[in-house]
């Protein structure tokens, strides 16, 4: 795996790239992936915690990264047509290693079970609204100021942030993201042993436009997750 340096430095090239529209060309179709191509397998697989035949989708993002705040809604609107085959479950990159503190925002939200209601509000938060989540400090004040303006207690979530559970999370996603071989922002990885992302995408596909690479990168992924599913 890269190191979360060279990591940041894999990231920004991806939004350069997705923003000058400029790729290499090659035969390969994002309708029929193919394996070191469209997604890689990885080498060790990973358990996965979908219940019964359900294909386990799991996102790394980043807060920050304007490439996960664009393909954002078009995550969203595909995780709601693959319906009951997926389960869709995210884990934040800790780009500034283990006391990142947007990973650790993410945790503490997961941990009062208030991600996946509230995640586009944060994507808002710094993307729009450009509110500094970038320090535990600014992180804390924000919330106890303004957390139930988005649903967020203030002191459940103070409470959550300090547990032994999220704290030893934080500590532990380095190996996560050594486990997954995540190398950019945004990937996915399909099932525990399928990964694939825009940036692995657009190396091997000419798209007129970012929203035509996002939309490649979850047709590849749409495949592997027929893939899985028929293992199951």
């Amino acid at each position: 795996m890269r190191s979360l340096h060279s990591l940041r430095f894999a990231a920004a090239g991806l939004c350069l790239l997705a923003g000058s529209a400029v790729f290499h060309t090659t035969s390969a179709s994002p309708s029929n992936p193919a394996n070191g191509i469209d997604y890689i397998t990885l080498a060790q697989p990973q358990a996965t915690q979908a219940a019964g035949k359900k294909v386990e989708v799991i996102e790394f993002f980043m807060y920050h990264c304007p490439v996960c705040n664009a393909l954002e809604p078009q995550l969203e609107a595909w995780a709601k047509q693959e319906g009951e085959r997926i389960q869709l479950r995210r884990i934040h990159i800790p780009l500034r290693g283990a006391s990142d503190p947007e990973a650790h925002l993410y945790l503490a939200l997961e941990a009062m079970g208030k991600p996946d209601a509230i995640h586009g509000q944060i994507f808002d938060l710094v993307h729009k609204q450009h509110v500094n989540l970038h320090e535990d400090g600014a992180i804390l004040d924000w919330m106890g100021k303004n957390g139930a303006s988005i649903g967020v207690d203030p002191a459940k979530f103070q409470e959550a942030w300090n547990t032994f559970g999220v704290q030893t999370r934080l500590r532990q996603l380095g190996k996560v993201m050594a486990s997954y071989q995540v190398e950019s922002a945004p990937t996915l990885v399909i099932d525990g042993r399928y990964q694939t992302s825009p940036a692995t995408v657009s190396a091997h596909f000419n798209p007129p436009d970012r929203n035509d690479l996002f939309k490649a990168t979850l047709e590849v992924a749409d495949g592997l997750v027929t893939k899985a599913a028929q293992a199951k």
